[in-house]
């Protein structure tokens, strides 16, 4: 498993580098996934954000975290011989993760590490549009995360 990690802001995100490594590895550990996996993210602030927003989502306005999956399919996780599999790209706005943090309470940490677990869920094939879906995705965010808070 890879992680490659750009830092577009100052060098007080570079802290999250190892803390999104740490989640990386936690995270297909708890969900029993096992092979030659790669992943981008990109942490940025909201101007850089709001342009991502707006030119892959047309939503004219600044946003938390945006994923670009690489695979269509849960059936694709599975390496038929062993070759690296990019799952995609994560994008997560720090400003935005700041503001969030602060509205409900809890550590820039925990935001921030929230938001590449949600991310890293949305790139390996689950959501949140139905409500069931939303349940399982949720509970999955809270047991990787373990009560970080």
């Amino acid at each position: 498993m890879e992680l490659d990690f750009v830092n577009q802001g100052p060098a007080s995100y570079d802290a999250y580098e190892q803390i999104y490594r740490d989640l990386y590895a936690k995270l297909f550990t708890h969900l029993g996934l096992k092979g030659n996996y790669f992943t981008d993210v990109t942490i940025v602030n909201n101007e850089e954000i709001h342009k991502v927003n707006a030119q892959y989502r047309h939503i004219d306005r600044p946003t938390d975290v945006i994923s670009f999956a690489f695979l269509d399919d849960k059936n694709e996780l599975i390496p038929s011989d062993g070759s690296p599999i990019s799952l995609g790209e994560i994008v997560i706005s720090y400003e935005k993760a700041e503001e969030q943090a602060k509205e409900y309470g809890h550590s820039l940490k925990r935001e921030m590490s929230f938001l590449f677990v949600h991310g890293m869920l949305h790139l390996l094939g689950y959501d949140h549009m139905k409500k069931e879906d939303e349940v399982t995705m949720f509970r999955l965010q809270d047991e990787i995360l373990g009560g970080l808070k």
